[in-house]
C-alpha cells in the first residue's frame, strides 16, 4: 500500500509540526519512519534502534539451509539518517506514558508527542524447562535473525552425515506462523543433499498449522526420508530440555538430538512491557483503527507484539501496518480522526531453495477491530506443477527486495 501523499485530504499534514518518537528499527519502525518523513515533512521524527546494522528475519531459513549468505539479510539506516530522521543507535530501557519521555540506556531523556512502538517479540526463558538464554548457545532457536542464524547454519554443517536434528515448535500465538515449516523443509532438503543419512525430526505443540497440506505434499513429494513431524497428539510436546546432552523430553520420550532447534514460546518486546501497553497475555491489545494501545493513550504498537488476528505476525503485516499508522498519527497530529481502510497480507514460504507457496489475507480495521473479509485472499493450490511454486519462489523474491527498500532504501 503507498502512502497517498497526492490525496487533497493529505495536504494539512505538511504544515503539522509535531515529535514523534519510535521504538524499534525493523520493518514497522523503519516503514513507520519512512512514510512519517514524507507525509510529515516539518516533523521531528526520531528512530531509536540499538542495532546499526539490521538482520532480517524473511529469507534466513534459506541461510541456514546453506542456499543465501547471511551478508543478503543485512541493512543499514543509512538512507533513513540522510532522508531527515534522527536515527539514534541505543537501546529504550523506559517509557513514561504520563511525562511522555522514552529513556535511553545512557540515561538521556527523548521526549514525544507521539510514540509508535515497534518492539518485536522476546522470549519467554525457562517454559521449557532447562531452555533459557545461556541453552541457546548450544541449541539455538534462530527466531532472530544475525548470530542464532550463523550458529544454526555451522552445528548443522558440522554435523556428522547419519546425524538427527531435532527442531521444537511451540505452541501459537508466535512470529511468522509458516516459519517452523518453512525451515524444516529446508533443513531436510539441505540433509537430503549434503548429509544423506541424516534426518529432520519436527516435535510440535500444534496438531495443524499454518499451509499445512501444502507442506505435507512438499515433503512427501521431497524428503519421505529426511523428514518427520509429530504434533501434539502424538507426543510432540517438549516440556524439558537438557543442554549438556541435548536432550529433549517429551511427556513419554527423550530424544537425543546431534543438533537441537528449539523455538521457544513468545511475547512482546520487553520494551513493550516497560512502556505498559502490553496485557496479561504478553502481547498489545490495539485499536485496530489508529493502532494505539488500548492501555496507553499515545503510544501506538505495529507489528509483531500486537493482537491483531486475525492478521498473522510476519514482516508483511508489520510493514502495511506502519503506513496505516503513520497515516492515522499523522492525522491525529493535524487535528483528524483516524479513518479506518482495508489491509492485506502474502506470506510466501519455501518448500525448496527454488520453490514457494503462498498464503494471502484480506482484513478491515473498522470500528477498531480487525475481521477478514470473507471471499478475499487465497492459497496456493494443492497440487500445483513446480512451475507454479518456481514462479511464487520468484515473487518471494520480488517481493523481499520491495520491502527491504520501503524500510531501509
Amino acid at each position: 500500500m503507498a502512502v497517498p501523499l497526492a490525496n487533497p485530504g493529505y495536504r494539512a499534514f505538511a504544515q503539522a509540526r509535531a515529535r514523534i518518537a519510535i521504538v524499534g528499527g525493523g520493518f514497522g519502525g523503519a516503514t513507520a519512519a519512512w512514510s512519517l518523513r514524507r507525509l510529515l515533512p516539518d516533523a521531528d521524527i526520531t528512530l531509536v534502534e540499538p542495532n546499526p546494522i539490521y538482520t532480517a528475519c524473511p529469507f534466513s531459513n534459506l541461510v541456514i539451509g546453506g542456499t543465501r549468505a547471511l551478508d543478503a539479510q543485512s541493512f543499514s539506516y543509512a538512507a533513513l539518517a540522510q532522508s531527515g530522521v534522527r536515527v539514534i543507535h541505543a537501546r529504550a530501557i523506559a517509557i513514561d506514558a504520563s511525562l511522555k519521555q522514552v529513556r535511553l540506556e545512557d540515561g538521556a531523556l527523548l521526549t514525544y508527542d507521539r510514540l509508535i512502538l515497534s518492539p518485536g517479540i522476546d522470549f519467554r526463558w525457562g517454559a521449557i524447562e532447562g531452555y533459557d538464554r545461556a541453552a541457546a548457545q548450544s541449541a539455538p532457536h534462530a527466531w532472530k535473525a544475525g548470530a542464532q542464524t550463523a550458529r544454526l547454519r555451522d552445528q548443522l554443517a558440522a554435523m556428522d552425515d547419519g546425524g538427527l536434528v531435532v527442531m521444537s515448535v511451540p505452541a501459537p500465538p508466535f512470529r511468522c506462523p509458516p516459519g517452523p515449516y518453512e525451515r524444516a523443509s529446508l533443513i531436510a532438503n539441505y540433509l537430503k543433499t549434503r548429509k544423506p543419512r541424516s534426518k529432520l525430526l519436527i516435535l510440535d505443540h500444534q496438531d495443524s498449522f499454518s499451509k499445512m497440506p501444502l507442506f505435507r505434499e512438499a515433503w512427501a513429494e521431497y524428503y519421505p526420508d529426511h523428514l518427520e513431524w509429530r504434533g501434539a497428539s502424538d507426543d510432540g510436546r517438549v516440556s524439558r530440555f537438557d543442554a549438556g546432552s541435548l536432550t529433549l523430553s517429551t511427556d513419554f520420550e527423550e530424544i537425543g538430538a546431534d543438533v537441537a532447534n528449539i523455538i521457544p514460546p513468545q511475547k512482546a518486546g520487553e520494551i513493550a512491557h516497560s512502556a505498559g501497553v502490553a496485557d496479561a497475555t504478553g502481547w498489545c491489545p490495539i485499536n485496530a483503527t489508529s493502532f494505539e494501545s488500548t492501555i496507553q493513550d499515545g503510544i501506538h504498537v505495529i507489528g509483531d507484539a500486537t493482537i491483531a488476528a486475525p492478521m498473522p505476525k510476519s514482516a508483511f503485516s508489520a510493514n502495511l501496518q506502519a503506513k496505516i499508522c503513520a497515516i492515522s498519527v499523522a492525522r491525529l497530529v493535524s487535528g483528524m480522526e483516524p479513518e479506518s481502510t482495508v489491509l492485506a497480507n502474502t506470506c510466501y514460504s519455501f518448500v525448496a531453495p527454488d520453490q514457494a507457496v503462498s498464503i494471502s489475507g484480506v482484513y478491515s480495521n473498522d470500528r477498531g477491530q480487525f475481521t477478514a473479509i470473507d471471499g478475499a485472499g487465497g492459497l496456493t493450490p494443492v497440487g500445483s506443477a513446480s512451475g507454479i511454486r518456481s514462479a511464487e519462489a520468484s515473487q518471494a523474491e520480488t517481493w523481499f527486495a520491495s520491502i527491504t527498500g520501503e524500510a531501509f532504501g
